[in-house]
């Protein structure tokens, strides 16, 4: 076993730093602890909640209605998006419907 001999000033010093780093850390930790990770959803959950198909889905995406991030292939989109993009699939399908009935008309 081997013995390590300091002055105590210099460990005092070292103790300081070492408690000075500590809070630093603890301090961060506490400041991102409240960014925690939100659940997102995959496309079947989007699909599922805006009641429309894989491809109309794929649509939202190439046109910009709805935001998603990409990981692996696999596309993931943020709740607020999604229901941001409620409004826009609701109008849209209202839109159809009142062009069906005139064509009915």
């Amino acid at each position: 076993m081997e013995i390590i001999s300091i002055e105590k000033k210099t460990f005092e010093a070292m103790m300081t730093r070492f408690e000075m780093f500590a809070a630093k850390v603890q301090m961060l930790c506490q400041r991102h602890s409240e960014k925690k990770m939100k659940k997102w959803y995959d496309n079947q959950d989007v699909c599922l909640i805006l009641r429309i198909s894989p491809r109309t889905l794929q649509t939202l995406r190439d046109n910009g209605t709805l935001g998603y991030t990409q990981i692996n292939h696999k596309m993931f989109y943020k709740p607020e998006d999604v229901q941001n993009a409620i409004t826009v699939v609701e109008d849209r399908k209202r839109i159809q419907e009142i062009k069906r009935n005139k064509k009915q008309s």
